[in-house]
């Protein structure tokens, strides 16, 4: 089985604070690939080419939200494990709120010299799980593109529907006005001079 090397996305628009996560993240793993976004379309577009096994995401970002780049990762990609890393959860319901909005957890800055060791679990049942979660990972991501896919047809479908119908309405329209308006007595009494 190839070996590969476990994928770190990092949302972090401090750059101090990049450089101390990616010194924790390496003292925990030091193969692992560590790839930064600063918002939430450099997020995307990440996230869209190459699917991370773990997200690291400050809490606070100049364009958006901590809660913000969640909801996108539990739209493209929901069993990948997320985790704030942030000095701004400093209350209870602030942190259960993201908990229920679907984190797997949080590490607070201030003690950003023991991230290597909160990282490690997380790091550890990645590693040991990959090769089960990848293949699902993966078939997610065609299930959900499959699902994009039917309800573009779906809609593309009901449109093309509609314009026929729309189409024969107006045949049905033609032919009742054709109807109502051609005198068929004059065909009558021709096919009767005939006889």
């Amino acid at each position: 089985m190839e070996q590969v090397n476990l994928r770190v996305l990092l949302v972090e628009d401090n750059a101090a604070d990049v450089t101390l996560i990616k010194r924790e993240i390496s003292k925990a793993d030091p193969e692992a690939e560590v790839t930064v976004c600063k918002n939430l379309n450099e997020f995307r577009m990440e996230v869209a080419s190459k699917t991370p096994d773990i997200i690291l995401s400050d809490y606070k970002l100049p364009t958006c939200s901590g809660l913000e780049i969640l909801e996108e990762a539990q739209e493209i990609a929901p069993s990948i494990t997320f985790l704030f890393v942030t000095g701004a959860i400093n209350d209870e319901e602030l942190a259960a709120d993201t908990i229920l909005s679907g984190a797997s957890g949080f590490i607070l800055k201030k003690n950003i010299s023991n991230l290597h060791k909160r990282l490690e679990p997380y790091f550890n049942a990645i590693t040991n799980n990959g090769h089960l979660m990848h293949p699902v990972r993966k078939k997610i991501l065609e299930s959900k593109r499959l699902v994009k896919d039917i309800e573009v047809f779906l809609e593309n479908f009901s449109k093309e529907n509609m314009s026929h119908r729309e189409g024969m309405l107006k045949i049905q329209e033609d032919l009742k006005r054709l109807k109502t308006g051609y005198d068929f007595r004059p065909l009558k009494d021709a096919d009767n001079s005939a006889s």
